[in-house]
C-alpha cells in the first residue's frame, strides 16, 4: 500500500491529485564551463515531463554572486528568491567537486533560508563514484533548511553513464531509478504543502 493509500484511500487520492499540481525546480548544480549537467538536467526534465504529475522547470540560469559580496542583494538574488518560492519540491542534479558539492549550490542554497522550507527534493548525483558523498553533504544542508529529501537517489557512475566522460548515456535502470525517485518526492511535496 503506497503513500496516498495510507494516508487519504482510492477516491480520495484521485481527488487531491487532481486538485493539487505540484511545481517541482530541477536545479543543475554546476556553473562551470563545459559543465554536464545540462545533459542530465535535460534528460530528467523529460523524463518528469511524461509522467504529467508536476509541473518541472530548470531553474539553473541565475548569475549569483557569493554571498556577502557586494551585489548579494541584487535582482538576481531577488530573481532567485521568486522563482524557489513558487516551487513546491526540487530535483537537484549534483556533480561531486573534492568529495562534497560545488561552491556554487552551496553559495545558491545559503543566500535564501524561508523559500526553502518545508519542501521536497529529490537528488540526481553523477561522479567517479556516482556523486555519492556529494549527495551525503547535501542531504545535511537540506536538513538544516527544513527541505525533506527523499530516500531513493539516482547515482550516475561517469565510467558507465557517460561516455569519454562528457557525453551523456544513461543506464536503462536509471529512467527507472529516476521514476521511483519522483513517486516519493511529489506525494511528500503535496503533504508538506499542507504546512506552508
Amino acid at each position: 500500500m503506497g503513500f496516498w493509500d495510507k494516508l487519504f484511500g482510492g477516491k480520495q487520492k484521485q481527488n487531491l491529485e487532481e486538485k493539487i499540481m505540484m511545481k517541482i525546480g530541477i536545479i543543475l548544480g554546476s556553473t562551470r564551463e563545459g559543465r554536464v549537467s545540462p545533459q542530465v538536467g535535460k534528460w530528467v526534465k523529460e523524463l518528469a515531463d511524461k509522467r504529467g504529475d508536476a509541473e518541472y522547470d530548470d531553474i539553473a540560469d541565475f548569475k549569483l554572486p557569493f554571498l556577502g559580496e557586494p551585489g548579494a542583494d541584487n535582482t538576481g538574488v531577488s530573481a532567485w528568491s521568486e522563482k524557489v518560492n513558487a516551487c513546491d519540491g526540487f530535483v537537484f542534479i549534483v556533480q561531486e567537486y573534492n568529495h562534497s558539492i560545488t561552491g556554487a549550490l552551496k553559495n545558491a542554497l545559503d543566500l535564501l533560508r524561508e523559500e526553502w522550507n518545508n519542501k521536497a527534493a529529490g537528488i540526481v548525483s553523477y561522479g567517479s563514484v556516482g556523486g555519492a558523498r556529494a549527495a551525503e553533504h547535501l542531504r545535511g544542508i537540506l536538513g538544516e533548511l527544513l527541505v525533506a529529501d527523499v530516500r531513493v537517489h539516482p547515482a550516475l557512475s561517469l565510467f558507465t553513464d557517460f561516455e569519454n566522460g562528457n557525453v551523456f548515456k544513461p543506464s536503462e535502470h536509471q529512467e527507472k531509478s529516476v521514476n521511483d525517485m519522483l513517486d516519493q518526492v511529489i506525494p511528500w511535496a503535496t503533504a508538506l504543502k499542507t504546512i506552508r
